[in-house]
């Protein structure tokens, strides 16, 4: 993966966790990002009010 496999069994834990809420964060950031850019593009298109 990203050589977390050489750590030590609670530092690598730290660090996939970590990893993770920071991969997490991104996605949220991303989907809001388009949620506001393109969700009213989306739902006029759909045909709803």
């Amino acid at each position: 993966m990203f050589g977390l496999e050489s750590l030590s069994g609670s530092v690598q834990a730290v660090a996939v966790v970590g990893f993770v809420f920071t991969e997490a964060m991104v996605v949220y950031a991303v989907y809001g990002t388009l949620s506001s850019a393109l969700g009213s593009a989306v739902i006029d298109a759909v045909g709803g009010t």
